[in-house]
């Protein structure tokens, strides 16, 4: 029963802004609204921020476990003493049948802090296996890369949000805040209504484009030409600050040396760009003081994604931004807690604070405060595709644990990733929902909500937040930090505690001395500051709000230039596949839809997948206005509903990933891999469209169904 008259402020349960929230509970329900005072949304809220509450007492809640008893039988329910022992046993058993890389873990981005450091050590400590990572490596990892070998560290936005606001310049690449976080927008706003600019780099004339001073819709997979077109035009036109260059950054020879083959008229070919709006772009940049450069996904989920994002931060040290007041580069981090998801040891490659798996340092850090030898820790494992496209075979993973993710959906050649699942000899799967990956599992664990249990994100400026429990869950669900507690402790290994504060405690004294250094935060001083910046090394710091002022933690304290060429997509168009696919989100949805899907305002607005076609092209098609419409790639078919706008390129057709069932846009999206990040490329592929005829009417009706 909910508690009576209380007021909790707490944060929304969606994308990395993590706006301010107040939930008020009393014996009918939740009320929720905005905090008028947080910095990220000042008393603003997305469509999505205020229905959220509608989550929590929703009738399709996962209220106990449920458990397979035979791999083609239905799921029923279970005590979670069963549900934990029947885990238990099957851990046990794949570890020692095939070695204890055959155990793994898979994360997400919506996890907290604390259960993303909990998750990394219960699988290096407990398990004794390399094989975790998490659906951030879907989303950050090439601009993580990149911002590694260019600043020394990775933190989205160097500097606070509201810095948008004071810029002259914003150049914004592949990204649409004003659908994916419309309360960011207000900074933009409020950036032109002081005579500030933007410039606005999408294959789609997208709602945030539209308010642009300079739209540049390019070919999808040419950003990295662009960036380079860019910086050929500023140091032809004595843009760039030379003294900047010389004091603060090395390497730049070499970018200089290459950028001289990206003349404008050869970037327009490359890329569709006409050469006077590169020029124009360029010289809107190089004549402006405070220029905030930011990438988003559509320039990073490619196989050249940590090149390309890398080309932009060549373009932002060459103009003298990074640690300029109100300019820079940045990266918009999208999930909930995407900067801290990778912070803190849920990735293959990484220990908490920051720290590489492979430092002989760094093991011997983390094995001393977890009480291990520094030897018994694995080395690092497998990218999140790459384990998950050898599930189920020799040397690959045999039995699985997949938290707050739905990787049937969500996962680049989805058709195959759905394959490996099925052939896993035991799979787990904890969330709110029975999502699709859930359909697969041998156990589901119900998880706590958002707004049922307490912990702290890190939100994408580096300002780490305390989401408090306002409302207790339901009697037979469990935190994830209290099943993996309870798990470690059947698997004979005590001290994972399920308190949030002491497992923060813990995180803290983890990364300590790391790049993401939380030493001085603690529960109770991000409640009185309104969340708390890293790196903050001690309870006296006051927090790092704004990067790189002085100098960047680099052996040589200077920024680093990296020569980058352009290469292209994997895969473009042909005879058989003749226009590009992108991908990506729309306004009332978010990830893979198993939360929005089932909240009735949200989905009343965008009740299907959409196949955004260009008017040229659905002509030719024969295709009108909500018509079924046919993708086809060389990895699979999906069957969308056609909406017809001028706003796409000609050559280009749009689908949003919100999706499971036959109108997964990631049954098509191509898997090939970043050779630095491990990012797939999920932003272009080659694709067939035709008109789709069912052979009954209720073919139509059952290609697109709520899930």
């Amino acid at each position: 029963m909910l508690m009576v008259a209380t007021l909790v402020r707490t944060h929304c349960p969606y994308c990395s802004l993590q706006c301010g929230i107040t939930l008020e509970t009393d014996r009918s329900g939740v009320t929720l609204a905005p905090q008028p005072d947080f910095p990220t949304n000042r008393g603003g809220l997305c469509a999505k921020g205020w229905t959220a509450a509608e989550l929590l007492g929703h009738p399709e809640r996962l209220t106990g476990p449920l458990i397979r008893d035979a791999r083609d039988g239905p799921l029923r329910p279970a005590s979670w003493d069963e549900a934990l022992d029947r885990i238990a046993r099957e851990f046990r058993h794949a570890g020692l049948e095939y070695g204890p890389d055959s155990v793994g873990c898979f994360g997400g981005g919506g996890l907290t802090n604390e259960k993303a450091y909990q998750l990394g050590k219960f699988v290096r400590v407990v398990l004794g296996s390399s094989a975790i990572d998490y659906n951030g490596r879907f989303c950050m990892s090439a601009a993580a890369t990149a911002a590694q070998r260019a600043f020394g560290v990775d933190r989205g936005l160097p500097f606070p949000l509201a810095d948008l606001a004071e810029a002259d310049v914003i150049l914004l690449v592949g990204a649409n805040p004003a659908d994916t976080m419309p309360p960011a927008m207000r900074f933009l706003d409020e950036c032109r209504a002081r005579g500030g600019r933007l410039i606005v780099v999408d294959p789609r004339r997208t709602a945030t484009a539209a308010l642009a001073d300079l739209h540049l819709q390019p070919v999808p997979g040419t950003d990295l030409a662009i960036a380079n077109g860019m910086l050929h035009v500023a140091v032809r036109e004595g843009l760039i600050d030379d003294d900047y260059i010389a004091a603060r950054t090395t390497g730049f020879a070499a970018v200089r040396r290459g950028v001289r083959l990206y003349w404008p008229d050869r970037v327009e070919r490359i890329t569709g760009v006409p050469e006077a709006d590169l020029v124009a772009a360029a010289r809107m940049l190089g004549g402006a003081r405070r220029v905030i450069v930011l990438t988003a996904r559509g320039a990073e989920q490619h196989s050249t994604g940590t090149d390309t994002v890398s080309a932009f931060i060549n373009l932002a040290l060459a103009l003298g931004l990074p640690g300029r007041e109100y300019a820079g580069f940045a990266s918009i981090t999208g999930q909930g807690n995407g900067q801290g998801g990778r912070e803190h040891g849920q990735k293959a490659d990484q220990l908490p604070g920051y720290r590489r798996l492979d430092d002989p340092a760094a093991r011997e850090h983390i094995a001393a405060v977890w009480g291990v030898p520094a030897a018994s820790l694995p080395q690092p494992g497998r990218s999140a595709y790459e384990m998950l496209d050898a599930l189920g075979t020799p040397g690959g993973v045999r039995a699985l644990w997949v938290l707050a993710s739905n990787v049937a959906v969500s996962a680049p050649h989805a058709g195959r990733i759905r394959e490996r699942l099925g052939q896993l000899d035991f799979l787990v799967v904890s969330d709110i929902f029975r999502s699709e990956t859930a359909e697969f599992a041998d156990v589901v664990l119900p998880s706590a909500q958002w707004a049922e249990e307490s912990g702290t994100l890190t939100n994408l400026e580096g300002r780490v937040i305390l989401r408090n429990r306002a409302v207790p869950p339901p009697p037979e669900v469990r935190t994830d930090l209290e099943a993996l507690s309870a798990l470690a402790d059947r698997l004979g290994h005590s001290g994972f505690h399920d308190d949030p504060a002491e497992v923060f405690a813990e995180l803290c004294r983890a990364s300590s001395g790391g790049k993401a250094d939380y030493t001085g935060i603690s529960h109770a001083r991000i409640a009185a500051e309104q969340g708390v910046f890293w790196p903050c090394p001690s309870p006296r710091h006051p927090g790092t709000p704004r990067l790189f002022t002085v100098d960047f933690p680099t052996p040589d304290r200077r920024a680093r230039f990296h020569a980058v060429e352009h290469r292209g997509p994997a895969e473009t168009p042909d005879a058989d596949y003749p226009y590009y696919l992108t991908t990506g989100r729309l306004a009332g949805h978010y990830q893979s839809g198993t939360q929005t899907r089932r909240v009735g305002r949200l989905r009343d607005a965008e009740p299907v997948a959409t196949v955004q076609l260009h008017d040229s092209l659905a002509l030719r098609l024969g295709v009108r206005e909500g018509d079924p419409v046919r993708l086809r790639t060389r990895r699979g078919t999906a069957v969308l509903t056609a909406r017809i706008s001028a706003d796409v390129r000609a050559d280009t057709v749009f689908a949003p990933f919100h999706w499971g069932g036959p109108a997964s846009a990631n049954l098509l999206t191509n898997p090939v891999l970043d050779p630095h990040s491990r990012m797939p490329e999920f932003k272009v592929c080659a694709v067939a469209v035709d008109k789709y005829v069912p052979a009954h009417d209720s073919d139509v009706e059952g290609e697109q169904h709520h899930e």
